[in-house]
């Protein structure tokens, strides 16, 4: 598993260069795009398409050409394999064959946009694409107890930022754009005003969208844990107090359990 630049060619490792040049074949979505990658370093290497159209086929085929010897090189467009991004099915496949599998570190747009976000990295959640629906896209938003990062479309970047901020308007939010290319823009503020900004610019090119713990699930989670103290300093059993409390905040019992007995 090779991880390719998410912008700036520049990026890529030595390792994973070493690997392209070792490999008998090298898997890519497109074969254009990590042409230029391997031509910008004179690597020469056979090329095969392996995307989600035909990813289950190619997996087969990629572990019988592993199972016979050849050693095959799996790169993304852009960043990590797998990571919202092909692989899964030929690693699986791997796995269940008995084959084994190396992962390269390397460039990922999730953990640039985390750092430079300014938001807290201690926890936190990467969730892919942000749903589409306006109640799955709020339920995602509602329970981020953590620093959430997402994959967001220009087209519908504004939309979703007008959600968050009808949600709460002071919630922190940093929009990354085209990371590590010449365009790169980072744009951080609360919910309410970059909003307003998409509002009246849309973006183009590639979004990471990094949005703050919602404040509110800290609070009614601190309120829950003192509830549930209360009732077991009053003589209530652990476990059917946290159950209560659950039933009246929505906040599973075995998680309130777990922070209560800290088991």
């Amino acid at each position: 598993m090779c991880p390719t630049p998410i912008g700036n060619l520049e990026d890529v490792t030595l390792r994973v260069l070493a690997a392209l040049r070792e490999a008998d074949v090298v898997a890519c979505e497109d074969t254009r795009r990590t042409r230029v990658l391997l031509e910008r370093y004179g690597v020469q290497a056979t090329l095969l398409s392996y995307h989600e159209h035909n990813e289950r086929e190619r997996a087969a085929e990629l572990v019988e050409r592993m199972s016979g010897g050849e050693v095959v090189a799996l790169v993304s467009d852009a960043g990590m394999p797998l990571v919202s991004d092909p692989g899964y099915a030929v690693l699986q496949a791997c796995i269940a064959a008995g084959l084994p599998v190396e992962v390269l570190p390397g460039p990922s747009s999730v953990i640039v946009a985390l750092v430079v976000s300014g938001l807290p990295a201690e926890q936190w959640r990467f969730v892919g694409f942000l749903p589409r629906k306006r109640g799955d896209l709020e339920r995602v938003l509602r329970g981020a107890e953590e620093t959430l990062v997402a994959f967001e479309s220009p087209a519908r970047l504004a939309a979703t930022l007008g959600v968050l901020a009808e949600l709460d308007e002071a919630r922190p939010v940093a929009v990354c754009r085209e990371l590590t290319k010449l365009h790169e823009e980072i744009r951080r503020g609360d919910a309410s005003e970059v909003a307003a900004h998409y509002a009246q610019n849309t973006p183009r090119g590639e979004i990471v969208l990094v949005v703050g713990a919602a404040a509110s699930q800290t609070a009614n989670r601190e309120e829950a844990l003192y509830a549930l103290r209360t009732l077991v300093e009053a003589g209530t059993r652990p476990r059917p107090a946290a159950g209560v409390v659950a039933k009246l905040t929505g906040i599973p019992a075995n998680e309130l359990y777990r922070e209560l007995t800290g088991s």
